[in-house]
């Protein structure tokens, strides 16, 4: 894995949550936090045997639901391959990595982060761009636009 200099590796789910807390003082939120630790109570694990608490190799595995209050709604659940869904105003991206989520949220709550419609495919997408020319997009479906979604709208 290629790490950029201008972000940090963070190499487990409780670094990520120290990362979170960071971005959720420097903008003013609230942060609730809900742990799962184990293979057994881990939403993403098959490769641990029935009813076993650890991972093949003996670790236990851990992942974090991260609920920041403020506009927009924003979770942050973080997985322990490495990286998180995060769910803004109902939209989801899946598969961010992990080294990603302080620069998303910090892309969410500066404005960075907008709708934007497009003719072809029609509709509107959430546009969250990252530093180093990196961007997520995920479709808006039709009849969501919450209103933090409607005056992020740009054409």
């Amino acid at each position: 894995m290629i790490v950029s200099m201008d972000r940090p590796h963070f190499a487990g789910t409780e670094a990520v949550v120290v990362a979170i807390r960071k971005v959720a003082r420097e903008f003013g939120l609230g942060m609730r936090t809900t742990d799962d630790i184990g293979a057994d109570q881990v939403s993403r694990r098959t490769s641990a045997g029935a009813f076993s608490i650890t991972d093949p190799d003996g670790s236990l595995p851990h992942e974090t639901f991260v609920e920041l209050s403020g506009f927009p709604a924003v979770t942050v659940q973080v997985f322990p391959d490495d990286d998180a869904k995060i769910t803004v105003d109902g939209i989801e991206f899946p598969d961010v990595p992990r080294d990603s989520v302080p620069a998303f949220l910090r892309s969410v709550h500066t404005g960075m982060a907008h709708v934007k419609g497009t003719v072809l495919p029609p509709g509107w997408w959430l546009m969250v761009p990252l530093p180093g020319d990196e961007t997520y997009k995920e479709l808006v479906p039709r009849g969501t636009l919450s209103p933090w979604l409607s005056r992020s709208a740009r054409r």
